[in-house]
Order: C-alpha cells, then structure tokens, then sequence
C-alpha cells in the first residue's frame, strides 16, 4: 500500500535540538499533549507538514530513549505539540505521562514523515483514526478545513469511550466550527453513546459510512492511521470499494513482530560504507544483522527513531549493492526502484554495499 508523498529529508543524530516544554496538558486519563516552546533561530527548522512527526530523545532510569511521536497540531497555529499515549508496558509513554512538566527540556528532533496532506485544490477527505492514531489526523483535519471554504472532511474515530477518545473537545470544537464541513463518526468498544457505534472499525463501519451516510460524496482522498489490522482492513475494504489505491494513505503506530525470514537464507559478510553528514564511514558486517544495528554498534551517528520499519527516519539511498527489507511498510515499490531502503529493515545481499543517507 503506498503513501501519499516522499517527504522524508535528511536529519542525523547532531540534528537534535533542546526544546522546553511550554505545556502538558491532559486529555484523558491515559494520554497527555506536550507543546514545545521554539525559539525564533528555529523556527524554519521546526516548520512541518500537516500529518508529520518529531522524534523525542530522553534519558530514563539511566538509558537513552527516542520515540516518534506524530504532531497534532496544524501549521497554522505557530504550535508544535504531540499527544502521547500511556501503553500499557510501555517506558517512555509511561514517564511522559507521569513525570514530565513544564519547564522540562526534551531533545527533539526536526519534524519528518510522509503521511501528509499539502493544500492545493478544494478537497473532500475521509479519514479513520483509533486510539493514538488520531494525532496526526489532527492536524490533517484542521488543515484541510482551514484551507478553503468549501472543504468537507470526515472522520470515524474508534476508542473504548467517549472518556478514553484524545481531544474529544477538540472535535468537538471542530464540529461547532464547522458545523456544515466537519462529520465525526463516533465507534466505541466499550461505551454506549446516543452518536456513536458500538464495537470497533470494521468492514461495516466502512460500507456504513461509505454506502449509507456519505453515498452522495465522492472524497478525494482516505488518511488512515491505528494498528496495523485496521489500516490492513480499512484499505481492503476501500479497494473493494472501488477506490484507487493512490488516493489511500496510511500510516502506523503499531506493527506486529515479523520473523527474519531474510536472514535465515544469508551467509558471509559485507563491506558497507556509509555516508553521512557528507563523511564516509566503512565496516565489515555479517550478511544475517541488519545495516542500522551495526552501523549504531560502529558509533556512526546514523539517523533512526521506531527502528521497526514504522516510520521514515532511517530511509538511505542505495548507491553500490544490493539489500532487502525484513518489512517494509513505507516504501512504495518505485522508491524501492530509485535506490532507497530502510536501513533498520536492511540485510546486505552482496560483498560491498555503499548507503547514503544524505541523498534522500
């Protein structure tokens, strides 16, 4: 399934930048908004595109830790904020939720990503978002509404219930702002609600919405966003639908566990050289490890966040050799044809392989 657009730019480790925190705000019971303060030196560096992220890098209990987190708010705003939900398990989501304040310093860095909506023409955009997935729907929707006068977007948003739904007021702000052009579709698995259905986005919810409450619109576009089994239903329903593939967008905050079935076929090493920050590095590694992992274990300061093929932090463009992805969720097959690869996904297939991290 592809994205919408290659808007992925360059950014390596020293592009981290420390920013204040200017608020948290809380927005269930279970997820906080963080806003960054930006300082005017910064603020072309911290410019972004609705339905971009920023990667967070933080040091808890003694061990660094980086997460991608999508923005929700709109460019328009002059804001940078991310919501972040407490996982259950989870490390960073948990001391985000529960120790980080105003005041408080973060090392961000600069907003990436292509699961983006860039104003052009008039629009009609259908989104369905659950749980975290809303975030960068958020910024989508404000976007595309605030863009021209005529503009129509839907969204159907599932939670367990209306007091677990992220910026719940915020839609429903939306919704009184824009009482004509905005229509949320309310699914609750855990909540019974005179504007919602009950249970979770499934086929149905989508026929529903499709077929009965909006028969007579024709979008332009469909932003998906929540685990991958919905993204994966949400998009076949779609394409059953007769909609065209390039006008679904994805993007996802979960994934599940892939076995290595590239590895298991690899033997000998490789000789890679990188290229970062216009600097050459080289290093003999095993055919059966993955480029990024070997390239962090050579202290090369490599440009990474999910390091699960999620998102596009550590896209490289291949220029010498031959490499394959263990998954790859991101890449459409003409990027993969144009030489770029996700080098946390990466096993080198051939003795040399040269990567460049600064061509993309």
């Amino acid at each position: 399934m592809p994205n919408a657009y290659f808007c992925s730019k360059f950014v390596s480790m020293s592009d981290f930048h420390a920013l204040k925190i200017a608020a948290v705000d809380q927005l269930t019971p279970n997820s906080v908004a963080l806003t960054f303060e930006i300082p005017v030196n910064l603020t072309s560096t911290f410019s972004f595109t609705a339905g971009q992220y920023i990667t967070l890098k933080h040091e808890v209990d003694g061990k660094e830790l980086r997460r991608a987190y999508s923005i929700s708010s709109p460019p328009s705003s002059g804001k940078l904020t991310v919501g972040i939900k407490k996982m259950e398990g989870g490390t960073f989501s948990v001391y985000a939720n529960e120790k980080l304040k105003t005041g408080d310093i973060i090392e961000v860095m600069p907003p990436q990503g292509r699961f983006v909506y860039k104003p052009s023409k008039r629009s009609k955009i259908a989104a369905f978002a659950a749980g975290s997935g809303i975030t960068p729907i958020m910024s989508i929707a404000q976007t595309v509404l605030e863009s021209h006068r005529k503009n129509i977007f839907v969204l159907v948003f599932g939670n367990q219930s209306a007091e677990e739904t992220m910026y719940f007021k915020d839609i429903q702000t939306l919704k009184e702002q824009y009482k004509d052009r905005f229509f949320v579709q309310y699914v609750y698995s855990r909540g019974i609600a005179a504007d919602a259905l009950f249970g979770r986005i499934d086929t149905s919810t989508v026929n529903f919405v499709l077929k009965n409450k909006f028969k007579n619109t024709k979008f332009d576009g469909y932003y998906l966003c929540g685990p991958e089994e919905m993204i994966h239903m949400v998009s076949d329903t779609l394409k059953n639908n007769k909609i065209s593939e390039d006008k679904i967008h994805f993007e996802l905050f979960t994934t599940t566990d892939t076995e290595d079935e590239v590895a298991e076929g690899l033997e000998g090493k490789t000789q890679v050289e990188i290229i970062l920050d216009n600097e050459h590095h080289t290093f003999v590694m095993d055919k059966k490890e993955l480029v990024l992992d070997v390239a962090l274990k050579e202290n090369i300061d490599a440009p990474y966040s999910c390091q699960g093929g999620v998102c596009s932090t550590c896209i490289a463009r291949i220029k010498e050799g031959k490499a394959e992805m263990v998954r790859n969720q991101i890449l459409t097959d003409g990027e993969i044809k144009e030489g770029f690869i996700l080098s946390c996904q990466a096993h080198p297939l051939t003795p040399k392989l040269i990567l460049d991290y600064d061509d993309v």
